[in-house]
Protein backbone atom coordinates (compact mmCIF):
# COMPACT_ATOMS: atom_id res chain seq x y z
CA UNK A 1 0.00 0.00 0.00
CA UNK A 2 2.85 2.43 0.98
CA UNK A 3 4.08 2.10 -2.49
CA UNK A 4 1.17 3.02 -4.16
CA UNK A 5 0.74 5.67 -1.91
CA UNK A 6 4.02 6.63 -2.56
CA UNK A 7 3.76 6.65 -6.58
CA UNK A 8 0.24 8.32 -6.84
CA UNK A 9 1.30 11.18 -4.60
CA UNK A 10 4.73 11.82 -6.39
CA UNK A 11 2.67 11.63 -10.28
CA UNK A 12 -0.90 13.07 -9.32
CA UNK A 13 -2.06 16.07 -12.00
CA UNK A 14 -5.01 16.82 -10.13
CA UNK A 15 -4.77 18.80 -6.75
CA UNK A 16 -7.38 17.79 -4.02
CA UNK A 17 -11.13 17.69 -5.10
CA UNK A 18 -9.73 18.14 -8.75
CA UNK A 19 -10.35 15.83 -11.33
CA UNK A 20 -7.49 14.48 -13.33
CA UNK A 21 -5.92 12.05 -15.52
CA UNK A 22 -3.97 10.44 -12.92
CA UNK A 23 -5.49 10.15 -9.69
CA UNK A 24 -4.73 6.41 -8.49
CA UNK A 25 -2.17 4.40 -8.05
CA UNK A 26 -1.22 0.81 -7.57
CA UNK A 27 1.19 -1.76 -6.58
CA UNK A 28 1.37 -5.39 -7.11
CA UNK A 29 3.38 -7.98 -5.29
CA UNK A 30 4.59 -10.63 -7.52
CA UNK A 31 5.53 -14.25 -6.67
CA UNK A 32 9.41 -13.46 -6.05
CA UNK A 33 7.69 -10.60 -3.58
CA UNK A 34 9.42 -7.71 -6.11
CA UNK A 35 7.00 -4.84 -5.91
CA UNK A 36 5.78 -2.89 -9.60
CA UNK A 37 3.25 0.10 -9.25
CA UNK A 38 1.41 2.07 -12.02
CA UNK A 39 -0.74 4.61 -12.33
CA UNK A 40 -4.25 5.34 -14.72
CA UNK A 41 -4.72 7.08 -17.14
CA UNK A 42 -8.22 8.05 -17.55
CA UNK A 43 -9.86 8.69 -20.83
CA UNK A 44 -13.34 9.33 -21.30
CA UNK A 45 -13.24 6.26 -23.88
CA UNK A 46 -12.37 4.07 -20.87
CA UNK A 47 -8.08 4.67 -20.34
CA UNK A 48 -6.97 1.92 -17.66
CA UNK A 49 -7.35 1.73 -14.13
CA UNK A 50 -4.13 1.92 -12.27
CA UNK A 51 -4.18 -1.68 -11.62
CA UNK A 52 -3.67 -2.85 -14.81
CA UNK A 53 -1.28 -0.32 -15.70
CA UNK A 54 0.86 -1.72 -12.85
CA UNK A 55 0.31 -5.76 -13.72
CA UNK A 56 1.44 -4.50 -17.41
CA UNK A 57 4.66 -3.10 -16.29
CA UNK A 58 4.91 -5.76 -13.63
CA UNK A 59 4.77 -8.29 -16.86
CA UNK A 60 7.16 -5.85 -18.79
CA UNK A 61 9.64 -6.82 -16.19
CA UNK A 62 9.38 -10.72 -15.86
CA UNK A 63 7.19 -10.91 -13.27
CA UNK A 64 4.57 -13.76 -14.34
CA UNK A 65 2.30 -14.83 -10.93
CA UNK A 66 1.56 -12.06 -8.92
CA UNK A 67 0.64 -12.85 -5.16
CA UNK A 68 -1.40 -9.00 -4.52
CA UNK A 69 -2.53 -6.19 -5.87
CA UNK A 70 -3.94 -2.71 -4.55
CA UNK A 71 -5.00 0.69 -5.29
CA UNK A 72 -4.82 3.73 -3.30
CA UNK A 73 -5.87 7.12 -4.48
CA UNK A 74 -4.22 10.34 -4.57
CA UNK A 75 -4.21 13.17 -1.37
CA UNK A 76 -4.96 10.38 1.41
CA UNK A 77 -7.70 8.70 -0.16
CA UNK A 78 -7.10 5.38 1.35
CA UNK A 79 -7.64 1.95 -0.65
CA UNK A 80 -9.96 2.24 -3.09
CA UNK A 81 -11.34 -1.19 -4.70
CA UNK A 82 -11.47 -2.54 -8.29
CA UNK A 83 -13.96 -1.72 -10.46
CA UNK A 84 -15.95 -4.63 -12.42
CA UNK A 85 -13.42 -4.26 -15.52
CA UNK A 86 -10.98 -4.87 -12.89
CA UNK A 87 -12.32 -7.48 -11.32
CA UNK A 88 -13.25 -9.35 -14.51
CA UNK A 89 -9.63 -9.34 -15.64
CA UNK A 90 -8.09 -10.23 -12.22
CA UNK A 91 -10.80 -13.60 -12.48
CA UNK A 92 -9.55 -14.33 -15.81
CA UNK A 93 -5.71 -14.18 -16.06
CA UNK A 94 -4.99 -14.44 -12.44
CA UNK A 95 -8.09 -15.54 -10.21
CA UNK A 96 -5.65 -16.80 -6.95
CA UNK A 97 -4.15 -13.23 -7.03
CA UNK A 98 -5.44 -11.64 -3.95
CA UNK A 99 -6.92 -8.29 -3.74
CA UNK A 100 -7.01 -5.69 -0.42
CA UNK A 101 -10.12 -4.02 -0.34
CA UNK A 102 -11.79 -1.51 2.21
CA UNK A 103 -14.86 -3.30 4.20
CA UNK A 104 -16.79 -1.51 6.81
CA UNK A 105 -14.88 -3.77 8.98
CA UNK A 106 -11.40 -2.35 7.59
CA UNK A 107 -9.21 -3.88 5.15
CA UNK A 108 -9.49 -7.09 4.06
CA UNK A 109 -7.21 -9.41 1.56
CA UNK A 110 -9.83 -11.57 -0.46
CA UNK A 111 -8.85 -14.16 -3.40
CA UNK A 112 -9.15 -12.25 -7.19
CA UNK A 113 -11.98 -15.22 -8.01
CA UNK A 114 -13.92 -14.21 -4.55
CA UNK A 115 -14.90 -10.42 -5.49
CA UNK A 116 -17.22 -12.33 -8.19
CA UNK A 117 -18.58 -15.46 -7.38
CA UNK A 118 -19.79 -18.24 -9.69
CA UNK A 119 -18.18 -15.83 -12.67
CA UNK A 120 -17.28 -17.85 -15.63
CA UNK A 121 -13.22 -17.23 -17.03
CA UNK A 122 -12.16 -15.75 -20.56
CA UNK A 123 -9.34 -16.82 -22.40
CA UNK A 124 -7.79 -15.79 -25.64
CA UNK A 125 -8.24 -19.42 -27.05
CA UNK A 126 -11.21 -20.55 -25.64
CA UNK A 127 -13.34 -17.27 -24.94
CA UNK A 128 -16.05 -17.71 -22.50
CA UNK A 129 -15.58 -20.66 -20.80
CA UNK A 130 -17.77 -22.61 -18.43
CA UNK A 131 -17.93 -22.56 -14.29
CA UNK A 132 -14.77 -24.65 -13.07
CA UNK A 133 -14.80 -24.62 -9.45
CA UNK A 134 -10.83 -25.99 -9.58
CA UNK A 135 -9.90 -22.87 -10.46
CA UNK A 136 -10.95 -20.88 -7.55
CA UNK A 137 -8.60 -22.78 -5.04
CA UNK A 138 -6.12 -20.99 -3.59
CA UNK A 139 -2.35 -22.55 -4.77
CA UNK A 140 -1.31 -21.77 -0.87
CA UNK A 141 -4.01 -24.25 0.48
CA UNK A 142 -4.70 -26.67 -1.86
CA UNK A 143 -2.06 -28.87 -1.47
CA UNK A 144 1.41 -28.79 0.52
CA UNK A 145 3.23 -25.45 1.38
CA UNK A 146 4.74 -23.85 -1.19
CA UNK A 147 8.12 -22.02 -0.79
CA UNK A 148 8.68 -20.04 -3.72
CA UNK A 149 12.00 -19.55 -5.89
CA UNK A 150 13.54 -17.20 -8.41
CA UNK A 151 13.46 -19.48 -11.50
CA UNK A 152 17.50 -18.92 -11.89
CA UNK A 153 17.62 -21.60 -9.33
CA UNK A 154 15.79 -24.01 -10.85
CA UNK A 155 18.31 -26.04 -12.43
CA UNK A 156 20.74 -26.21 -9.11
CA UNK A 157 17.77 -27.25 -7.04
CA UNK A 158 17.70 -30.49 -9.37
CA UNK A 159 20.81 -31.15 -9.52
CA UNK A 160 21.07 -31.25 -5.64
CA UNK A 161 23.51 -28.53 -6.30
CA UNK A 162 21.50 -26.68 -3.87
CA UNK A 163 19.59 -28.15 -0.84
CA UNK A 164 19.03 -24.85 1.40
CA UNK A 165 17.78 -21.59 1.17
CA UNK A 166 17.14 -18.63 3.56
CA UNK A 167 14.43 -16.82 4.14
CA UNK A 168 13.54 -13.62 5.97
CA UNK A 169 9.66 -12.88 7.28
CA UNK A 170 8.92 -16.10 5.33
CA UNK A 171 8.25 -19.02 7.16
CA UNK A 172 8.85 -22.60 6.21
CA UNK A 173 7.40 -26.08 7.08
CA UNK A 174 8.96 -29.32 7.99
CA UNK A 175 7.76 -32.06 6.21
CA UNK A 176 6.13 -32.18 2.75
CA UNK A 177 6.37 -28.97 0.43
CA UNK A 178 5.85 -27.49 -3.32
CA UNK A 179 9.16 -25.86 -4.29
CA UNK A 180 7.44 -23.23 -7.35
CA UNK A 181 9.76 -21.19 -9.71
CA UNK A 182 8.47 -19.01 -10.94
CA UNK A 183 9.25 -19.64 -14.75
CA UNK A 184 7.14 -19.54 -17.65
CA UNK A 185 5.37 -22.01 -18.25
CA UNK A 186 5.84 -22.19 -14.12
CA UNK A 187 7.52 -25.47 -12.63
CA UNK A 188 6.71 -26.85 -9.59
CA UNK A 189 8.84 -29.68 -7.56
CA UNK A 190 7.92 -32.43 -5.00
CA UNK A 191 9.79 -31.86 -1.66
CA UNK A 192 10.59 -32.38 1.90
CA UNK A 193 11.73 -29.87 4.18
CA UNK A 194 14.17 -31.64 6.45
CA UNK A 195 15.52 -29.21 8.95
CA UNK A 196 14.87 -25.10 10.06
CA UNK A 197 16.94 -22.94 12.01
CA UNK A 198 16.51 -19.79 12.99
CA UNK A 199 19.36 -17.07 13.51
CA UNK A 200 20.76 -13.75 12.58
CA UNK A 201 22.50 -12.89 9.64
CA UNK A 202 25.28 -12.09 11.05
CA UNK A 203 25.35 -15.85 12.96
CA UNK A 204 24.97 -17.08 9.17
CA UNK A 205 27.90 -19.62 8.54
CA UNK A 206 30.07 -20.83 5.46
CA UNK A 207 28.19 -24.57 5.57
CA UNK A 208 24.55 -22.54 5.17
CA UNK A 209 26.19 -20.82 1.81
CA UNK A 210 27.37 -24.60 0.55
CA UNK A 211 24.12 -25.60 1.13
CA UNK A 212 22.67 -23.30 -1.23
CA UNK A 213 25.79 -23.80 -3.68
CA UNK A 214 28.04 -20.94 -2.86
CA UNK A 215 31.32 -20.90 -0.56
CA UNK A 216 31.18 -18.39 2.29
CA UNK A 217 29.06 -16.65 4.61
CA UNK A 218 30.06 -13.42 3.73
CA UNK A 219 29.13 -14.64 -0.14
CA UNK A 220 25.42 -15.61 1.07
CA UNK A 221 24.82 -12.59 2.60
CA UNK A 222 25.49 -10.54 -0.01
CA UNK A 223 23.21 -12.78 -2.22
CA UNK A 224 20.80 -12.25 0.37
CA UNK A 225 21.01 -7.99 -0.45
CA UNK A 226 19.87 -9.16 -3.59
CA UNK A 227 16.52 -10.23 -2.69
CA UNK A 228 15.88 -8.41 0.76
CA UNK A 229 17.71 -4.78 0.41
CA UNK A 230 17.17 -3.56 3.43
CA UNK A 231 18.41 -6.88 5.10
CA UNK A 232 20.49 -5.97 8.54
CA UNK A 233 23.01 -8.01 10.04
CA UNK A 234 20.72 -8.26 13.49
CA UNK A 235 17.77 -9.22 11.69
CA UNK A 236 16.83 -12.78 12.34
CA UNK A 237 16.31 -15.19 9.17
CA UNK A 238 15.06 -18.90 8.62
CA UNK A 239 18.09 -21.14 6.99
CA UNK A 240 15.49 -24.34 5.40
CA UNK A 241 17.25 -27.69 4.68
CA UNK A 242 15.35 -29.31 1.89
CA UNK A 243 15.13 -32.52 -0.43
CA UNK A 244 13.98 -32.95 -3.65
CA UNK A 245 11.25 -35.94 -4.01
CA UNK A 246 12.99 -38.10 -7.22
CA UNK A 247 11.52 -34.80 -9.06
CA UNK A 248 7.89 -35.67 -9.39
CA UNK A 249 5.34 -32.92 -9.30
CA UNK A 250 3.06 -33.41 -6.57
CA UNK A 251 -1.14 -33.91 -6.99
CA UNK A 252 -2.85 -30.68 -6.03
Amino acid sequence: MELARRTIDAHTDAGPDEDGVHTVGAAVMGADYRMFAGVNLHHFTGGPCAELVALGAARAQGMRQPRCIVAVGNHGRGVIGPCGRDRQVFVDYYPTMRVIVPTPEGLRSVLAADLMPLAQRWTAEAGMNGLDPSLYQDPETAGPPIIRFNPRYLEAVRSGAKTGTTRFRDPARLGPARLVFESDPEVVLSAEVTGIRHCLVDDLTDDDARAEGLTTAAELREGLKGHYPDLAGTDEVDVVSFRINDGRTPPS
